[in-house]
């Protein structure tokens, strides 16, 4: 349980470092969502949750 709470704690802290350095980078990335196809959206989604995946297993063994 302490992972899971690690985990979301090292999330808050990169999501807020995006949005406390650099907001008008992430205002101009939202506008453009909309632009991006389904497609890639979704391939984009499943490649970092399969990196992400692989990271946590390599480190995690």
């Amino acid at each position: 349980m302490d992972d899971l709470f690690a985990g979301i704690a090292i999330f808050l802290i990169i999501e807020g470092l995006a949005y406390g350095l650099a907001p008008r980078f992430l205002v101009r990335m939202a506008r453009l969502l909309p632009h991006v196809q389904e497609d890639q959206l979704r391939l984009l989604g499943l490649a970092a949750v399969t990196s992400g995946a692989a990271m946590l297993w390599l480190l995690r063994g």
